[in-house]
């Protein structure tokens, strides 16, 4: 299902800015918000599952490629790839040296080096590269059915699931800190687990009400 908007080449750019400004947003705020963890408990049970805020953030990208790929075309969401990659993995290992272990610790800490921050920036390069191509080259073709939910959910659910040990493996396998080079790929299928159920639980159904809100609101015709 595609969205059919007649925009000119100025609103294109400008869309294409702002669409890589958010990305590149949610890159840099996931990576600082992975550093704030927290349990969740299973209710009737002792079990607490460990996670980060950053789980519920970064979701938000696939949400946002997949309404850019239905309003603007694939072109414009591979533009958008293109543009985020190399600010983003710039901005978002600054981010994480300055405000290491959420803590602040100045902006001389940008004079040495930070082999372990760039390792996780770096992964969630790779991880972001990854996903978004898998979004507008596989699940692009999801797209075609009548149905909306069909792409977002698969692109969620098996998109997802590459993008976070992409993310694991590189940020944390053999990495100086003991407990995340032994644990990092339990601590993946943990993070996986949760972000598929916020996202199903929470971000699906609210897309579609913006899916549904964008149609109405500009009275659009869809296309298959």
């Amino acid at each position: 299902m595609f969205l059919n908007i007649d925009f000119s080449d100025r609103q294109k750019r400008r869309s294409l800015i702002l669409l890589s400004l958010f990305h590149i947003f949610i890159l840099t705020i996931s990576n600082y918000l992975v550093q704030l963890t927290f349990e969740v408990k299973i209710p009737l049970t002792d079990i607490q599952i460990p996670t980060t805020w950053g789980t519920f953030s970064f979701p938000f990208i696939f949400l946002a490629t997949d309404l850019t790929v239905r309003v603007f075309g694939v072109q414009l969401a591979r533009k958008i790839i293109f543009a985020v990659m190399f600010p983003a993995l710039v901005i978002s290992y600054v981010i994480s040296v300055i405000f290491f272990e959420t803590q602040f610790q100045g902006f001389s800490a940008l004079g040495e080096f930070n082999f372990f921050v760039f390792r996780i920036a770096l992964a969630s390069f790779a991880a972001y590269v990854v996903g978004q191509f898998m979004d507008i080259i596989i699940f692009n073709r999801l797209r075609k059915t009548a149905k909306w939910w069909i792409a977002p959910t698969s692109s969620t659910l098996f998109g997802s699931l590459i993008d976070t040990f992409v993310f694991f493996c590189i940020a944390f396998y053999q990495c100086a800190d003991p407990y995340l080079a032994t644990h990092w790929f339990g601590l993946g299928v943990v993070d996986y687990l949760v972000k598929i159920s916020v996202s199903m639980a929470l971000f699906l159904p609210l897309y579609g009400l913006l899916l549904s809100f964008i149609i109405k609101k500009f009275n659009l015709a869809v296309t298959k």
